[in-house]
Order: structure tokens, then sequence, then C-alpha cells
């Protein structure tokens, strides 16, 4: 088939750019590209390059596939193979896209448009954090549009770096101080929340992993006490890595588990309901109570930049970060860092890739290092670390008179 593709060079007129026109292998219908050029010698140099392309299956023409059919395209083909956060965040995404851009067709989507996008956004106040995730959801579904074959490439973009410093791990006295709060900020349930809390920071949940955690086999995220240690059970649906999985728990968020009387083993691990509603509160509102009880704590972990309208000027201004659920998740990976290897960190963060624990979890700053290596007591002896020469020994086991050492050293 590719050795009947054949590009040939047509004229439309003097003066017009010659034509590079030839049949698409896939559809079989006739097409013209533009050479850009009058030159016929420059044409025909042109016409070759695209032969070579079609016969090889790598020329992709421009998309003309509407940016609505596409959007509707990628929810309905890969929406289900995502997470619910995740599609959700790609929603909004696009929504934003949809507002500032309204682009007709997915391959408007140029780097140029992009980046006026990503301007645009920054000139409303969004927040550097907000901008990258928005793009880098747009991203990924462009890469699914290029598997798809629906566009020749994935337009360049750059993706802002958040302002400030990553967010720590919350140490056990502010965790402690976390705990004297929470009287304060939910008086009327403070025992549930105060569990709640010690559940994240000693099992080093996710927030949406907290508040789907059952008692009951059957749940997707359930507690498993059939084994010979104490494990989650997790089913695909519940996890970003997308598998089935049997993962360890720690002792200490066993028994913290243990504190729940059995007969009232059942549902939901951590069970968070609204004060007049008595149903389950949602993770975005969970999200802002454990925020609002960092806050209460005085517990900052990170500054971060945020943008507002003075006097009709954008300004930038450094805001305190407070103790969220995932820094308590951050905790707990900091504490076991320095406790267990690095495969088995991954496995205790439920982490899909070890290149992610390496990263975020696998590191000691130079105080941290110099805890290691000082008040110590380290024996001082030579290169490869003996204090003095063996003792050889006679056939009894006692030290050999003839060859015994000194404290020196020396021989007799």
């Amino acid at each position: 088939m590719s050795d009947e593709i054949v590009v040939k060079v047509h004229s439309y007129g003097p003066g017009r750019s010659l034509a590079l026109v030839y049949i698409d292998p896939v559809s079989g219908k006739k097409k013209a590209k533009s050479a850009g050029t009058t030159n016929w010698r420059e044409a025909e140099r042109l016409a070759g390059e695209l032969e070579k392309e079609l016969r090889n299956g790598r020329y992709a023409a421009p998309s003309r596939l509407s940016w609505a059919d596409f959007r509707q395209r990628y929810e309905a083909e890969k929406g289900p193979t995502l997470s619910l956060k995740t599609i959700l965040a790609f929603k909004s995404a696009a929504n934003h896209l949809e507002r500032v851009l309204n682009p007709d067709r997915l391959c408007k989507l140029t780097a140029t448009a992009l980046s006026r996008f990503q301007a645009k956004l920054r000139e409303e106040g969004t927040r550097e954090v907000t901008i990258g995730s928005t793009l880098r959801h747009l991203r990924a579904a462009l890469s699914w549009a290029v598997d798809q074959g629906l566009l020749a490439a994935v337009p360049k973009m750059v993706i802002p770096r958040t302002g400030g410093a990553r967010a720590r791990a919350v140490s056990g006295e502010e965790f402690d101080r976390m705990l004297a709060a929470v009287p304060k900020t939910r008086p009327h349930d403070s025992a549930a929340w105060a569990y709640y809390l010690r559940g994240l920071y000693l099992g080093g949940l996710r927030l949406e992993e907290s508040l789907i955690l059952s008692w009951d086999d059957d749940a997707p995220f359930a507690i498993d006490l059939t084994g010979r240690r104490p494990a989650f059970r997790i089913a695909a649906s519940a996890q970003k890595s997308r598998r089935d999985e049997r993962l360890p728990m720690t002792e200490d968020f066993y028994r913290l588990l243990m504190e729940t009387p059995e007969a009232e083993r059942t549902g939901k691990v951590f069970k968070l309901n609204g004060l007049k509603t008595r149903s389950p509160i949602t993770p975005k509102r969970v999200c802002r109570l454990v925020s609002k009880i960092g806050k209460k704590a005085g517990v900052v972990v990170a500054t971060v930049e945020k943008r507002k309208r003075v006097d009709g000027k954008l300004v930038t201004t450094a805001a305190k970060k407070f103790a969220s659920a995932h820094d308590l998740r951050r905790s707990f990976g900091t504490r076991w860092a320095r406790r267990v290897m690095p495969a088995v960190l991954q496995r205790l963060m439920r982490h899909a890739e070890i290149a992610t624990t390496m990263k975020y979890y696998v590191t000691m700053d130079a105080d941290a290092v110099g805890d290691e290596v000082w008040g110590r007591n380290w024996d001082v002896g030579n290169t490869l670390g003996n204090n003095r020469p063996q003792v050889a020994r006679n056939a009894e086991g006692a030290p050999d008179a003839a060859t015994s050492e000194t404290p020196c050293g020396n021989t007799r």
C-alpha cells in the first residue's frame, strides 16, 4: 500500500504557492497541502519529504476535530480509566480554557494560545499552583489526543513553579498542639476529630482514602485482619495506581484501630458527620476543617505566594500555609524514612513509583545529617575502623604469649 502513495506538485495560478497533492492512505480521499513556496524545485523536494513521511506513517495532518467533540470523547473514552478527582480536575481546567480562549477547534490549542491563556489567568489573580495544575491536566488530555491521532504533537507549554518553599512535615510537638486545638474548633464532636487526626498522623492516609476506609470486607478500601499481619485491602477504584492490592500498615496505627470496641467495628473507620445533617462531611469540607485546626494551633508549614488586585494593580504577597491533612501524611513519610529502606517506605506510602518516594521523602538536610553523625560514641580507630591489631590466640583460645600485645600495640 505504501508504494502506491505518490505526492505531486500542482499549480493553482501564477503568483500563488504551489500545492502538494496526494491520496490520503487512511481515508482514500484526495488532499492538498500548501508547499509554502512558488519555487517548483523546492516544492518537489517538499513533495518527496511528505511522500516519505506518508509511506512511513509519520505524517499527521492538522486536526479538524472541534474542541467540544474532543472534550466529549476524552471524558467518555479516557475518563473511566481516571480517578474521580482527576477527571473533575480536567473538567475544571477545560472550563477555564473555554471561558478564557473558547477554542472552536482542537488544533487551535497552539503554544502561543496556551501561553496567552496562562497570562490571562495570571492577570485575573489566579494562584501559580492553580495555573500549574490546570496546564498539567490539559497537557495530559492533549497527549492522549496525540496517541489517538487527533493531534500532530503536544504544544509546548511552560508549567510555572509554585512560589515559596514546599510544605514541611508536622513535628510531634506541633501535632500535640493540633490535638489540643481540636476542642476549640469542633467542640461538639472533638473526640471523633481527634481520633481522625491521629489516624492521618499514624496511618499516612491520603484524605480521600481516610474518608472511605472501612471495617467492612466488601468496601473498596478496608481493614484486613485475616493475614499474619494487619493490612489495608485496596480495590483498584480506590487507589491512584488503579490496582487491587493488599498493603501493610504500621503497628502504631493498628493499636489506634484497636481502641475502637469490637462491637463498633463496622462501617467507616472515621465517622465524620455534619452536626446538623448527620450525613458524612464532604472531602473538601474535611480538608478545610483540618487546615482550620492547623491554623488554630498556629502550625505554619510553608510560605506561599498570593496575588490580589490593589487599586487595579496585581500585587504578589507572601502568605502563611497552615498544616493540612496532606502535611500529616507527609509527617508519616518523614518519620518512617529514617527507619526503613526506600522500597519498604514506598509500600507504606502506597506510591506507584519508587521515584516519588525518593523525591519527596528519602532526603536529609544538613542538620538532619549532622544529628546522625554527631553526639554518638563512635570508636576512633584506623581507616578500616580497627582500634588495634587482631590478637593471636593459641589452641586453647587464650592469647598467645609470644605475640600478645600491649595497649600500645607493641609485642612483648
